[in-house]
Parts: structure tokens; C-alpha cells; sequence
């Protein structure tokens, strides 16, 4: 089809929407999504039936401008997320697809409560898989200036996922950053990983749940998972620990920590083997301790935020019928706010700690900064952004200016 002909149809189709009056600007970006498509082999049927959904969705640039309003903790994130009533829902689910569930274990190597885990974290196990038109979410990104390469690669894939027929245009629905079905693929992810499952020539993650599951097990067993290793484990602390050893890269043979005094969570002693793993204080010193190993970091490649891969952890560990966790509970749980957080950098950068940008964002930088900190003020260095350590460089720099006042006051005495 010529250019002008695509120009024609495309000039319909808004003509018969004329009450979107949607900004020149965006149809001719939009005309350029066209080109490429029909470049990347989508049909003019194709398009067509996409076209519709193709528009600005304003709801879509305020969720993904809106800033978190808290720095979590972890005690909180899990709590929230890893309740007795997930746990229970997840229980009779593993139960009742048990079939599938095994099937997909034997085949991929990935346990059959992780795989639950995952959709219990992502879409409440199916009951919240986002009702947002993917292909509209998507081009809405895409047209924002901020990141829009990412964005339009995803809206390519997902208008050949229509294009292969894996789903109506229609019933493709997600999050608003494009995440869709039961396990919450990106089109990009879906088009790499994306399984048919029980044969009947579609790869359906939003209605089959073989085809979610096995999808799911095909993305994190490509992803480097290490069948029969497990994810890690909740583990104790001698009370002498050198708390600088923990944290992402830093990995040690199980041995070695067993070695350092590191036992258990009974307070039996670990595994004497030379297995890789990294020590994670998700809540500082005073919160819970993990030894988290090779498919740890597989489970960080789904969602790079480390609560959520220890959630979806200790869910797994709790369908598989393994205790709650208690040890760490004792742990100052009041979360930092935005502003505080943005003061704690602040403080830092003013004693001349690098934190990077003072944006509230508590990033490898600014712990990186804490972490010296604490080794200059005699603190266990654990990283942890809390409010205690707010408190504590707040009242730090009330007793210096209180002692500047102080000095000032006896100079302009003694002249």
C-alpha cells in the first residue's frame, strides 16, 4: 500500500472519531508508528483494528508522573503484600492446578509455589490484571518526550503480538505502563518468552493459565534459573558481624558464611557447601537477614526492586508450608516520607557525603553515602535509610550550631 493510501485511511478512521480531536502533533507521530508497523510486517487489518485504543490517555502520564509518597519499609511491603489471606488463596490455587503446575515444574525446573508466588504478587492471582488498551497506554508513553524509544519498541511488539492473532485488539488490556495478563508481561518480554502451552496455536497469557504459567517458567528459566537451588533463605547473625559484607555483589560461598558465624533461622548451621550467595539486610541491622543465591538475581531480572523479589520468596517459602517470619520484627518500622528522605540526603551532601541527587530517591549512591557515614559516626554499617539516622544527623547539627552559637557568645564576651 502506498503512503498515500495508508495517509488516506488513517485520515478516515480519525475523520469517523472526529470527537477525539486528537492534537496534530500526535497523528503525525502516529502516521510514523504506521510506516514502521507496516515495515515490521502489520497488516493494514491489523492497524485498523488497533486504531481505535490508539489515543492520548491522560490518566496513563499522571500514574507515571505521580512519585511514591513514602520510602518503604520492608516490614511494611511484605505485610502488605505476603498476607494470611494471599497465602490462604494461594494454597487452594496451587492445589487446584496442581496438574498444570507439576507439568511445568518438570519441564522447566521452576517450583510450582514460585510460579504462584508470582502471579499471586502480580495480578492477585488473575484478579487484577490492569483494564487499561495496552496499544493505548502504550502509544500515550511513547509520545511523551521522556522515553519514548522504550516505549514505541513495546508498541511495535505489542501490534505484532495482534498481528500473530494471540489476542483481539480489544480484550488486550494491562496496566497503564503496558504490562499485560495474568502474569504481567511487557509486548517485548511477551514476544521473547511467551509460550503456547496447551497447543491451540495462540499464546494466551490473559485467559489460559497454562499458557501463563508455562510463560512465566520459559522467561526465568531463559533468565539463568538453576533448577532444584531454590532463592535463598532467612539466616541469623552473630551479634559481632561486620554488617559492610552485606549487600548486592557481594558474594561469598556458603561456607565462608558459615565460617563468619552466620546459622540458620532454627539456629542450626548452614549448608557447608561452596554455593554463591549474597547477604541482604532489607530493614537494616536491626530487621531480617537473607542469604539469597543464583536464582535470586533471576527473580530481580522479573522486577529490580529487592522487597519484591523477597516477597515473592518468602510467598513461595509460605505455600510451601515454611514458618512466618519473626526474627527482625523489632525493627523501627516508621517509614521516611518523600521530604525526609530528601532531607536525609540533603544532611549527607552538607557533612560531604556524595548521595548523588537530593530527590528523595534512595538509590546504590546514597547508601553508598550512609554506609560511610555510619562508619564514621561508630554505627553499624548497614546502608539503611531510617528515620533513627534522620533523627540522629538532625540532632547532630542542632548540638553543632548550638556550639557555634555557644563559641560565638564567648568570644564576643571575652572582647
Amino acid at each position: 500500500m502506498s503512503g498515500l493510501a495508508g495517509a488516506l485511511l488513517l485520515t478516515t478512521a480519525f475523520a469517523i472519531r472526529a470527537e477525539a480531536t486528537l492534537e496534530p502533533g500526535f497523528v503525525a507521530w502516529l502516521e510514523g508508528v504506521h510506516d514502521e508497523a507496516r515495515r515490521r510486517g502489520v497488516s493494514e487489518a491489523t492497524w485498523q483494528a488497533a486504531l481505535p485504543t490508539l489515543r492520548p490517555i491522560e490518566r496513563v502520564l499522571e500514574l507515571d508522573q505521580k512519585q511514591p509518597e513514602f520510602v518503604e519499609t520492608f516490614w511494611n511491603y511484605l505485610d502488605t503484600r505476603v498476607s494470611d489471606q494471599r497465602i490462604a488463596n494461594g494454597e487452594k490455587l496451587l492445589h487446584k492446578h496442581r496438574a498444570v503446575l507439576q507439568k511445568i515444574e518438570a519441564e522447566y525446573g521452576v517450583p510450582a509455589p514460585v510460579l504462584v508466588a508470582f502471579w499471586g504478587l502480580e495480578t492477585h492471582y488473575g484478579k487484577v490484571t490492569g483494564r487499561f488498551p495496552v496499544t493505548g497506554a502504550l502509544a500515550t508513553l511513547a509520545f511523551d518526550a521522556r522515553r519514548t524509544h522504550f516505549f514505541r519498541n513495546e508498541l511495535l511488539d505489542a501490534l505484532a503480538i495482534l498481528q500473530a492473532g494471540h489476542v483481539k485488539s480489544a480484550a488486550m488490556l494491562g496496566s497503564w505502563a503496558g504490562a499485560m495478563g495474568q502474569v504481567q508481561f511487557m509486548p517485548s518480554t511477551f514476544n521473547r518468552y511467551a509460550v503456547d502451552a496447551n497447543g491451540d496455536g495462540r499464546k494466551d497469557i490473559w485467559g489460559t493459565l497454562d499458557d501463563a504459567f508455562a510463560s512465566a517458567a520459559n522467561y526465568l528459566r531463559q533468565s539463568g534459573w538453576q533448577p532444584g537451588q531454590g532463592w535463598g533463605r532467612p539466616v541469623q547473625l552473630p551479634a559481632d558481624f561486620n554488617w559492610r559484607l552485606a549487600g548486592l555483589g557481594q558474594k561469598q560461598a556458603l561456607s565462608t558464611w558459615a565460617a563468619l558465624g552466620v546459622r540458620q533461622i532454627d539456629g542450626s548451621a548452614l549448608p557447608g557447601d561452596s554455593i554463591e550467595a549474597t547477604l541482604l539486610l532489607p530493614q537494616g541491622h536491626a530487621g531480617p537477614a537473607f542469604l539469597v543465591y543464583g536464582n535470586f538475581d533471576v527473580m530481580l531480572s522479573w522486577n529490580r526492586s529487592v522487597n519484591y523479589a523477597l516477597a515473592v520468596g518468602h510467598l513461595a517459602d509460605r505455600l510451601s508450608g515454611q514458618p512466618a517470619l519473626s526474627l527482625g520484627r523489632d525493627a523501627d518500622n516508621r517509614r521516611l516520607t518523600r521530604e525526609q528522605a530528601v532531607e536525609l540526603q540533603q544532611r549527607l551532601s552538607a557533612l560531604g557525603f556524595k548521595v548523588g541527587e537530593t530527590d528523595g530517591v534512595i538509590g546504590s549512591r546514597t547508601r553508598a553515602a550512609i554506609r560511610a557515614y555510619q562508619v564514621s559516626a561508630q554505627l553499624p554499617a548497614d546502608g539503611y535509610p531510617s528515620l533513627p539516622l534522620l533523627e540522629r544527623l538532625q540532632a547532630s547539627a542542632a548540638t553543632s550550631t548550638a556550639l557555634a552559637g555557644q563559641v560565638a557568645g564567648d568570644k564576643a564576651a571575652f572582647f
